[in-house]
């Protein structure tokens, strides 16, 4: 993976330069920008959820540095499905010029639409639906129904003069899906055999061998669990999948249970899939929050949010007895959702959180209640065979995952040579067939932080696990304008550590002896006498205490 920047050569006519923005290297935050003879196609603009190293984050962005001054070329946004991961950027990108087309099929759309209108932002959209063809400025863009965790999911054909470029999105092949919506792998053949110049293939599970089992086998599980619950079940699963949502319903319904559902983003995506048709709702199956308290701990089922151990999710309230729902004994909670790398720790956090309040917590891990959305090895092998694709650039996957699927590729007979390991900003140029890294760009993280986006660095993060491990030390001392002479202090305060501030008398002494050193030196600046007081406190504490606080020195003239 390259990880040198430098700029590219600059583009030619009739050549297509590639450049996925986000979803290499991590999960999350996929984004591609296309650009031919002067226009830009983005595909896909998602979020990253932020990790344990990453406090106080709510979402990581895509870094739009590249395509931000050139918003007036992009002729659309294809948005291949509706999960958060490839929708979730799309107001931030939107808020730079908010009539840029947004094509992508209903659900989608309509997902979209509703994160949309809580930003204030009214969007221009361009549905499409499977088979459909559709030209875009000098891009014909053609779309393959693909099935996934989500229905409505969409793989998108590039054509231009330079070649074509077929773009999965997320993708498995289940062959028995629950909405009988199965990925078209006759027209991936008719593409195939046209010729594909570039395949962009989702990297999430290539390095599972076999094939992802078929959706339809986690029903029964789930009713059996339901159907020995002897109290509540708590299912958590993502606030958009529609699929799981749709079992649990059904196997409720087969136990004579209700259902109610928890989280505004659960709420309000099931409204809108049942609304569109994709999930169909038993009768007097649905029953408002408010009233579930009037049923029967044996009658009720509650679906809600927090599958991934978010801190502020309905699951992770449960578990720090934060919700109005107080789990105990008797009551079951069915962790319907994979795991997604990074949100481990968290996600285990609340299971131990659950399991000590007395519920019986069934998970993937102990029971059949998940599959993936990702195609696993066995089925990109068979895409490769059918595609013959001439170049193939894996992405949406960490390296692992990029690593193997560029393995599977060179087993079908890619040639290594036009297998693209690309990073975040890599830059591709597509022409006569021929796919070549030609730049390196440097994106970095952009954080959303409550109010702000893109405010807070690298250095603020590293700031606030510095607070969060190892404490905080503030120093103050005022000294007299004309002599440099200590008037009051050195004071000594701090935040985080299991001493007593009495500890601190051992390196006044000291500090005030490097101040008054300093002083003879010449030095009057207060903000060199500061570092000075950081040097010596930094010293003292690391050596005596074993610990590298944030130190905030503060030396005042009077």
């Amino acid at each position: 993976m390259p990880n040198t920047s430098y700029e590219p050569r600059p583009l030619e006519k009739d050549t297509l330069r590639v450049i996925p923005i986000g979803g290499l290297g991590e999960i999350g935050r996929n984004m591609t920008v296309f650009e031919i003879n002067g226009k830009l196609l983005i595909v896909d603009c998602g979020v990253l959820f932020p990790e344990e190293t990453q406090p106080g984050v709510d979402l990581i962005l895509p870094d739009f540095s590249l395509v931000k001054n050139r918003l007036h070329d992009v002729v659309g946004i294809v948005l291949t499905h509706g999960h958060e991961d490839h929708i979730g950027a799309v107001p931030y990108l939107l808020r730079l010029k908010n009539d840029i087309p947004l094509i992508g099929s209903g659900l989608t759309l309509a997902l979209v639409e509703a994160k949309l209108k809580e930003h204030r932002i009214k969007p221009y959209t361009f549905q499409v639906e499977e088979g459909q063809i559709e030209k875009m400025g000098p891009f014909e863009l053609e779309f393959v129904a693909v099935n996934h965790s989500i229905p409505d999911a969409l793989a998108v054909a590039i054509k231009t003069v330079a070649g074509v470029v077929l773009h999965t999105g997320d993708f498995k092949m289940d062959q028995l899906p629950l909405d009988n919506r199965i990925t078209d792998l006759r027209a991936f053949a008719r593409l195939g055999e046209a010729g594909v110049d570039l395949f962009l293939v989702d990297s999430t599970n290539a390095d599972v061998p076999g094939f992802t089992p078929s959706e339809r086998t986690i029903g029964p599980v789930l009713e059996s669990v339901i159907a020995k619950a002897p109290r509540r079940v708590i299912v958590a699963s993502f606030s958009s999948h529609v699929h799981r949502v749709q079992q649990v319903l059904d196997a409720a319904h087969a136990n004579g249970r209700r259902v109610a559902l928890l989280g505004r983003s659960m709420v309000r995506n099931m409204g809108i899939a049942e609304e569109l048709g994709y999930l169909k709702v038993p009768d007097g199956v649905l029953v408002d929050f408010k009233k579930a308290n009037d049923i029967p701990d044996d009658k009720i089922v509650y679906m809600s949010t927090g599958s991934q151990g978010e801190p502020m999710a309905v699951l992770s309230r449960m578990a720090n007895l934060e919700h109005q729902i107080e789990v105990g004994p008797g009551d079951t909670v069915i962790l319907a959702s994979s795991l997604i790398p990074g949100n481990e720790n968290a996600v285990y956090r609340v299971i131990n959180g659950l399991t000590k309040l007395g519920a019986t917590v069934v998970h993937k891990g102990n029971a059949k209640v998940h599959v993936s959305g990702h195609a696993a090895a066995g089925e990109l092998l068979y895409c490769y065979n059918i595609l013959k694709p001439k170049n193939v650039m894996p992405v949406h996957g960490e390296y692992r995952h990029l690593v193997a699927n560029a393995q599977l590729a060179i087993e079908t007979g890619v040639p290594a040579r036009n297998t693209i390991l690309a990073d975040d900003g890599t830059v591709v140029d597509l022409r006569d067939g021929i796919a070549t890294v030609v730049g390196q760009y440097d994106l970095g993280f952009v954080y959303v932080d409550g109010q702000t986006v893109g405010e807070v660095t690298d250095d603020d993060l590293k700031d606030r696990l510095v607070l969060s491990e190892e404490g905080f030390i503030s120093v103050i001392v005022v000294i007299e304008a004309g002599t440099g002479r200590i008037v009051v202090g050195p004071e000594i305060h701090a935040k985080g550590f299991a001493e007593d501030d009495s500890v601190f008398d051992k390196v006044k002494p000291k500090i005030a002896a490097a101040l008054a050193e300093a002083v003879g030196n010449g030095t009057r600046d207060t903000h060199a006498l500061q570092q000075v007081v950081r040097r010596t406190a930094g010293r003292w504490v690391n050596t005596s205490l074993r610990r590298r606080p944030m130190i905030v020195p503060v030396v005042i003239e009077a």
